[in-house]
C-alpha cells in the first residue's frame, strides 16, 4: 500500500483491531482515536478524543493519508429510549465532528472511509440488494429504527463539506473471524451445545464476510482513487439462516441442532437483553460495486470461510 499514516476512529472493537493489525503489517502508521488512550492493545499509537468535540486530536489529521471511522455503540442491546439515543448519537456525532475536523485541515486526508451497515436495505427474501437496492424499514423485521439510524449515519457523511477528500460509506455485513466474543464464536458455541438449528423458520438471508476479505476490501477502497460513495462489504454469496446453521454444524462437528421458533427467539432476546431483529431480518446483500471495481474475494463461499476459521481455532 502507498498510504503511510492512517487515522482509525473507533479502533477498540473487533473490526478495529483487525484493521489495526492488517494496516500495521503493511507498513502503515496507525493512529487510533479512542476514549481510553491508556489501554493499548496493539501496534497503534493511541490518541484521546470524545467522538463529539474538536480537540488536540484534530492535529493528527493533517497530512494523514486516510481516516477510517468505525465508531458506534453496539446494537446488541434492547432498544429502549436511552439505548436508541446512544446508538444514534455515537454514530452521527462522531461522523459530524470528523467532517468538521477534515474540513479545517490545510492538508486533509485524501480519503475517508466511514462505517455504515448493510441493514440499511429493505428486508428481502427474493431480491439481492446491491448498492442500488431499496432502502426501507419493515414492520415484520422490526428494523425501522435500524434503517433510520443507517440513513442518519450516511447523511452525516454526505453533509460533511470535504471537497478535497474522497468519501466512502462502508455498508458492513456480519464479519466472521475466530476471536472470542465475535458472532462466529457465539454461533459455534450454540451449535456445539445442540442449539444450532434454524431460527424463525430459517428462510431469512444472512450476509457475511470473512475477516481477511474485510481487511482486503478496506485496503482496496483506500488505494483505488476512483472509488467513492457507498460500498457493500459482504460476500457475493449470501445464504439463508438454515443453510448457515447447517454449514456451521458440519464444520464444527455438531451432528444435530434444535431449531428455534420465532416466539422462542422473542423470549431469548428479552432474557439476553437484545433484539430479535438481529436474527430475523433477511439481509440479501451483495457487493455489486466492489466486484465491478475488480476486487476478488479469497473466501467467496460460506463453507470455505467457516472451514478456514474452524481450522485456525483447532490449531490453537
Amino acid at each position: 500500500m502507498k498510504t503511510t499514516r492512517i487515522i482509525l476512529a473507533g479502533g477498540s472493537g473487533f473490526c478495529g483491531h483487525l484493521l489495526m493489525e492488517a494496516l500495521s503489517k503493511n507498513g502503515c502508521e496507525v493512529v487510533v482515536l479512542t476514549r481510553s488512550p491508556g489501554t493499548a492493545t496493539g501496534p497503534a499509537r493511541l490518541v484521546s478524543w470524545d467522538a463529539r468535540n474538536l480537540g488536540d486530536w484534530t492535529r493528527e489529521l493533517e497530512g494523514a493519508q486516510a481516516v477510517i471511522n468505525l465508531c458506534g455503540r453496539s446494537v446488541d442491546c434492547r432498544y429502549n429510549k436511552t439505548n436508541r439515543r446512544l446508538i444514534l448519537e455515537s454514530r452521527v456525532l462522531s461522523t459530524r465532528v470528523l467532517g468538521e475536523a477534515v474540513s479545517r485541515c490545510s492538508e486533509p486526508p485524501p480519503v475517508w472511509l466511514n462505517a455504515s451497515t448493510a441493514t440499511i436495505y429493505k428486508h428481502s427474501f427474493d431480491r439481492e440488494m446491491d448498492e442500488a437496492g431499496e432502502i426501507a424499514g419493515d414492520k415484520d423485521a422490526r428494523d425501522e429504527f435500524s434503517v433510520e439510524v443507517a440513513q442518519a449515519w450516511e447523511g452525516a457523511l454526505e453533509q460533511a463539506r470535504t471537497p478535497a477528500t474522497r468519501k466512502i460509506a462502508l455498508r458492513l455485513s456480519m464479519v466472521f473471524g475466530p476471536r472470542e466474543g465475535t458472532v462466529f464464536r457465539v454461533l459455534r458455541r450454540l451449535a456445539r451445545l445442540g442449539l444450532g438449528g434454524s431460527m424463525a423458520g430459517g428462510r431469512q438471508f444472512v450476509s457475511w464476510i470473512h475477516e481477511e476479505d474485510f481487511c482486503r476490501a478496506v485496503q482496496w477502497l483506500l488505494i483505488n482513487e476512483n472509488l467513492t460513495g457507498p460500498f457493500n462489504l459482504a460476500s457475493p454469496n449470501p445464504v439463508t439462516n438454515r443453510e448457515m446453521m447447517t454449514t456451521l454444524r458440519r464444520v464444527a462437528g455438531a451432528p444435530f441442532g434444535l431449531p428455534a421458533a420465532r416466539w422462542m427467539l422473542e423470549v431469548g432476546a428479552f432474557v439476553l437483553r437484545t433484539e430479535t431483529e438481529l436474527m430475523i431480518k433477511s439481509r440479501r446483500v451483495v457487493p455489486g460495486k466492489l466486484l465491478a471495481s475488480g476486487f476478488r474475494f479469497n473466501f467467496p463461499r460460506l463453507e470455505e470461510a467457516m472451514s478456514d476459521i474452524e481450522k485456525r481455532l483447532a490449531g490453537g
